[in-house]
């Protein structure tokens, strides 16, 4: 089965982006940091505002992966639920063209992996480097996300804003747009 989803991989490149901190920025609430959306009531975490340029970017993404991208998001049932609904309160789904059947969640970090390999996740981005370090060996280019305190360890990407992933992902994907093949005559 491996080597099914290895030539899957080849031929069709995939992305997955984790949600928290960096498709929805709780921590610039204008009712203060991330448990406003946690913890806050529907109004509240609906104000919740998007990383500036992810919806952009993750749009331009969408379209050079040929709609093959997830959202793999670690929550517990009732932020799945508020997160479902905050994308399409903040219409996700059409602003980016991504499917809303391409969400998936689950309830440990670690399992995150276990949804990038069935998906045959070749590109992931998220915020956390020890949930990275779970994909290590399994999906080929990781991305760490946003401002870290610590330099980010050779094996990932850093990728402090979404046009840096959006380069980055670029550069490191073969469904990257290429220039036409010159002929050269001797």
């Amino acid at each position: 089965m491996k080597k099914g989803k290895d030539l899957l991989a080849a031929l069709q490149p995939r992305l997955g982006i984790d949600f928290g901190r960096v498709i929805n920025d709780a921590s610039a609430h204008p009712d203060g940091d991330d448990t406003a959306f946690l913890s806050g009531g529907f109004e509240t975490a609906m104000r919740t505002p998007a990383m500036p340029g992810a919806f952009e970017s993750i749009a331009r993404l969408t379209k050079l992966f040929g709609g093959h991208v997830w959202i793999v998001s670690k929550c517990g049932e009732r932020i799945e639920e508020r997160t479902q609904q905050w994308l399409v309160h903040n219409d996700f789904w059409n602003k980016t063209g991504m499917s809303p059947a391409n969400a998936r969640f689950c309830r440990k970090r670690p399992d995150k992996v276990v949804h990038c390999k069935r998906l045959g996740i070749t590109h992931f981005v998220d915020d956390r480097r020890d949930v990275l370090g779970h994909m290590r060996g399994e999906v080929d280019h990781l991305y760490l996300f946003g401002p870290q305190k610590f330099a980010a360890p050779d094996w990932v990407t850093a990728t402090p804003t979404w046009r840096d992933v959006e380069l980055a992902v670029i550069e490191g994907t073969a469904v990257a747009p290429r220039p036409p093949a010159t002929l050269r005559c001797h």
